[in-house]
């Protein structure tokens, strides 16, 4: 009733038996036919049983078909998971409390910078930075309950000495007694931190310009303002020194022109004063301001903007506070570009007709401002277009400083855009979120 092939042979299962009488039982994989030819495997049991009369031994037969089939399947899954695995790009590593590695896949192993021949670090620890070492190993002493997942960054250093960033998930798994620990599933995200680590630098230079934009324009407008009290002085200076000359000293007329003098350089440290003050505030952080105040601390530079071209600006500010949380003078700098491009467009038109609107109000839960000009408005072609980098509708302009307004409203959490205003002219406008309390 044996299968008829070498591993089933006459000779192997008297070989079995005989094994059987020596130590007492013996066991064998044999497979066998049924009556009807059916062939099943079966794990097969010879038992030495001493009887009254004579010992006989008695054969046990158990089906194990489903079972080797289940095997087989696990054989052929593993062995696919292993070639699916080998060019992951996520690696599998079971750690024990300690940080020791109680296993971890091929492609773990590429992520930890260990080729083929080389012997896999003992402890993940014992590569990590020790920042990322301490609060990995705070991580695999907490009894993490089943089936929830930590997620973790960390820096490993390579062999080579160099540094890598791991994104990780991290959970319990106790599987039997073969497989007990934390499981974690890591990736390598270095491009990724680098990439965000650019973009944050790419940022910051962004803001230094948009912290400075302002400056060389202001400058000029300035520069307009001072030739007044710098002339007056100079001219009651030299007033005072020729009385000084003259055989008689008019004392009271000296005396006249040099408090004279003195107010005028009164007026000349106003001006640099409001300069000096806007300029110390370039490294602020993010904190609690009203719109309406920050349009106050940038209207006078507006207005002095406004004065070379002879053109009115109505301020319209809310009657209620607007409290928002930002960068005051990053803000600040989006309402100076705002409002000098609309002094700008306006220069194209006759003096009386030069005039511009800034206002500001509450929506919903957003405080709004809005830049208004007088001007020929924009195409609608253009609008779609205008707060992206280096667009400009000017003939002399490279856009960034729309594309500095869109980059700094975006990262305070707001949004800006341009509509049509009613008769004529472009209104610009941003939001930022209300910091309800």
């Amino acid at each position: 009733m044996s299968r008829r092939t070498h591993e089933y042979r006459r000779e192997i299962g008297r070989q079995w038996l005989h094994g059987a009488v020596l130590r007492g039982t013996n066991v064998i994989e044999w497979c066998y036919r049924t009556k009807t030819g059916e062939e099943i495997l079966s794990e097969a049991t010879a038992t030495l049983v001493h009887l009254t009369y004579q010992d006989v031994i008695m054969v046990q037969f158990r089906n194990i078909a489903n079972e080797e089939r289940t095997k087989r399947k696990m054989k052929q899954l593993e062995v696919r998971l292993k070639e699916f695995m080998q060019d992951s790009n996520e690696g599998v590593a079971v750690l024990a409390q300690d940080g020791s590695i109680t296993y971890i896949s091929q492609s773990g192993k590429k992520l930890l910078g260990v080729r083929p021949g080389q012997t896999t670090p003992k402890k993940l620890t014992d590569i990590c930075e020790p920042a990322s070492r301490h609060e990995l190993l705070e991580l695999l002493a907490l009894p993490l309950p089943d089936a929830i997942s930590f997620p973790i960054r960390y820096i490993i250093v390579l062999p080579n000495g160099q540094r890598r960033w791991h994104q990780a998930s991290c959970r319990h798994i106790e599987i039997e007694d073969d497989l007990k620990g934390h499981l974690l599933h890591f990736r390598d995200i270095t491009d990724q931190v680098e990439a965000e680590d650019t973009k944050r630098r790419n940022q910051a230079a962004l803001e230094y310009l948009a912290r400075h934009n302002a400056m060389g324009e202001m400058a000029t407008a300035i520069a307009h303002e001072l030739i007044q009290p710098l002339a007056a002085i100079r001219n009651f200076l030299e007033g005072a020194l020729l009385r000084l000359n003259k055989p008689e000293i008019q004392r009271e007329s000296i005396t006249w022109g040099i408090e004279n003098a003195g107010r005028q350089v009164d007026h000349a440290a106003t001006i640099i004063k409001s300069v000096r003050e806007y300029v110390v505030k370039l490294e602020q952080s993010e904190t609690l301001v009203d719109m309406n105040d920050t349009l106050s601390d940038v209207r006078y530079f507006i207005e002095l903007k406004a004065a070379e071209s002879a053109t009115h600006v109505d301020f319209l500010p809310s009657e209620c506070a607007l409290p928002v949380s930002c960068e005051k003078v990053l803000i600040g700098q989006v309402i100076l570009n705002l409002a000098f491009n609309a002094i700008e467009e306006m220069h194209q038109f006759p003096v009386e007709q030069r005039r511009i609107q800034i206002r500001t109000e509450r929506v919903n839960d957003h405080a709004v401002l809005h830049v208004r000009d007088y001007g020929h408005g924009l195409d609608a072609g253009h609008r779609e277009k205008l707060f992206d980098g280096f667009f400009s509708s000017k003939v002399s302009g490279n856009g960034i400083g729309l594309a500095l307004c869109k980059n700094i409203i975006t990262r305070h959490r707001g949004d800006i855009w341009a509509q049509p205003a009613e008769e004529s002219g472009t209104v610009f406008c941003f939001s930022l979120p209300l910091a309800i309390r």
